[in-house]
Order: C-alpha cells, then sequence, then structure tokens
C-alpha cells in the first residue's frame, strides 16, 4: 500500500482549521502538512499549540492557494496526495477510500470524493469545462433548475453525483487527491492563478493529454465553502471572473473569450439594473449594504478590466 499526505491549505479560518485537524488526524494519514498563506487571525499560533507534531509553513505573504499547495506538496514524501481547504472536515473512513480508489484505478489522474455541506445536503463538486453557455447557466443561477427538466436532466453532472465513481471533467480544488509523480510531471498549480481556476486548468491539462478525472462518491468530506473569500467579497467576486478570462486566454480562442465576456456583461446588466431597482424599494439595512456591494460588482463587470488582466502577483486588499 502506498504512502499517503494530507496537505491543507489555510488562510484566516482558525476555527474550522482546528475541526479540520482534528478530523484528518482520525484518518491514519503517514503526513499531515498545514500551509498557512499568511494568516493574521491566529490560525498559525492555534497549529503550533494544539498541534505541535504537525509540520507547519508559515508563509510570509499570501501568495494565492495554488502557489501555497505547490510549497506543501513539495515538502511531502509520501506517494499519494490528499489536497484540502481548511474549511473541510473529513468523514470517517474517506482518507482510506481516496487511496484504495488511487490504488485500484490508475487510469485515474486525479479524485475527488463526494463534498456535502454542513447540513449535509449536497454542495456540486463536479462540472463541465466553462464553455459561455456553462458561465451563463452558472451566473444566472439557471444550473440549479436543470436537473427537474425531463430533456436537461439526464445530461447534467449533479445527477452524477447521487451516482457511482466515475470519470468528469473537472472536480472541486476543495478536496483533490492524486499520485505525487503525476502531480510533478504536470508541473504543479499554475501559480499565475491567484484564486479559483487552478484547479480547473490542472484538470484540463490533464484532460488535454488524455487523462481521466474520476468522482469518487464513497469518500465523503464536510465543506463550508467561501470561508476565506467572504470576508472580502466584492473582492473575491471580480477575482473569479478574472481567472475565468485568465483560464479563456491560456486555453481557448479568442472569439470564445468574446463570447464568454459578452454573457458575464450581459447578465452583469440584468443584475444591475433587477439590484438598483431592488435597492430602491428595501428599507432593511442589512439588504441594502449587500445589494450596494452587488451593485458595485456588477459594475465592475460591466466597466472594468477584469477580462485583460492577470492574477500575477495579486495581492488581497486590506
Amino acid at each position: 500500500m502506498r504512502t499517503i499526505a494530507v496537505c491543507i491549505i489555510n488562510y484566516n479560518t482558525c476555527d474550522l482549521l482546528r475541526e479540520c485537524l482534528h478530523s484528518v488526524l482520525t484518518q491514519n494519514a503517514d503526513e499531515i502538512v498545514v500551509v498557512d498563506n499568511a494568516s493574521t487571525d491566529g490560525s498559525i499560533e492555534m497549529v503550533k499549540a494544539d498541534f505541535p507534531a504537525i509540520p507547519l509553513i508559515a508563509l510570509q505573504k499570501n501568495i494565492g492557494f495554488g502557489a501555497a499547495a505547490n510549497r506543501g506538496i513539495e515538502t511531502c514524501c509520501s506517494e499519494q496526495i490528499v489536497l484540502l481547504n481548511a474549511d473541510t472536515q473529513m468523514k470517517p473512513g474517506s482518507l482510506q477510500t481516496l487511496r484504495n480508489y488511487l490504488e485500484d484505478h490508475p487510469e485515474a489522474a486525479i479524485i475527488g470524493p463526494r463534498i456535502l455541506n454542513p447540513d449535509r445536503t449536497l454542495q456540486t463538486s463536479c462540472f463541465h469545462f466553462p464553455t459561455p453557455l456553462h458561465i451563463f447557466l452558472y451566473i444566472s443561477g439557471l444550473y440549479r433548475s436543470i436537473p427537474g427538466l425531463p430533456i436537461l436532466k439526464h445530461r447534467t453532472l449533479q445527477k452524477m453525483m447521487n451516482g457511482s465513481a466515475g470519470p468528469v471533467p473537472w472536480i472541486l480544488g476543495a478536496a483533490l487527491a492524486f499520485r505525487r509523480e503525476t502531480f510533478e510531471v504536470l508541473g504543479g498549480f499554475d501559480e499565475n492563478f491567484f484564486i479559483y481556476f487552478e484547479e480547473v486548468d490542472l484538470c484540463y491539462r490533464l484532460f488535454s493529454q488524455g487523462k481521466q478525472i474520476h468522482f469518487v462518491p464513497d469518500a465523503e468530506i464536510t465543506h463550508v465553502g467561501g470561508a476565506s473569500t467572504a470576508q472580502k467579497r466584492a473582492w473575491s467576486s471580480i477575482q473569479f471572473f478574472v481567472s475565468l478570462a485568465q483560464f479563456y486566454r491560456k486555453h481557448y480562442s479568442k472569439s470564445l473569450l468574446t463570447e464568454m465576456v459578452f454573457t458575464v456583461q450581459a447578465v452583469a446588466f440584468f443584475k444591475l439594473v433587477y439590484d438598483f431597482l431592488l435597492l430602491k424599494i428595501t428599507r432593511e439595512a442589512t439588504q441594502q449594504s449587500t445589494l450596494a456591494i452587488d451593485i458595485d460588482i456588477q459594475r465592475q463587470l460591466l466597466i472594468g478590466q477584469w477580462h485583460r488582466i492577470s492574477n500575477a502577483g495579486t495581492t488581497i486588499p486590506a
């Protein structure tokens, strides 16, 4: 049986990181490594005090998820790696299930578990590569209705998440497992993606080489989702689209990039009008604040240069 390591990437989610580590410690991993992206919430001190035996890589600045993952994986000696966000918890037996699947399925280059919300509902974790149509369905929210439509429901990956293991285009980076050799040959994560789409890029590169990505529902992990990015919602929302455009420039044609930008801006226009009208009639202060942020996001998507800039060298605003 090959050795397996768990590498956890953290940024300002101290309490969730503690819960994540407790869940991982029950899994009999050969190695556990924490990479902290310059947290200021006591995460580093907590790991040193509560988990002194676990190696901690405390970075001096936030270098992004993919770059931090690369640093952590470089320090691991194990033949298999499980990469986790700090806002995840492993269900009993999940690590062994992932280990066994990698052993038994050499055709699978990367695998991902079933991901659950904290309330045990299913979290979407399998996706098609982002064509303009898929982007429209996602940002408009219409993708939520597809599983209920008789003609389209059999074409959605959401149906597969209730089924058996098998190949998918790409899987959510909150929890990934792979062989160290595969990761190294590929060159790891592209560090030009500061946040978002680093796992899409990794899976796309593997897919382009004829490799398979598998969804493994027998392994389950709970994922809070957005625990770090929610702290800077407007900034992180724009960064999502910056990374999306970066992915398009790297892998797709200019015409597809143009279609995607038009799609995003069209949806942003209708959302801007809707949110502006709603703001005019809303009296509740919290909702007013939320709508103001949403309006700012839509404005930036309409008039900003998000589709022309790079994530390289990005820093999180104070």
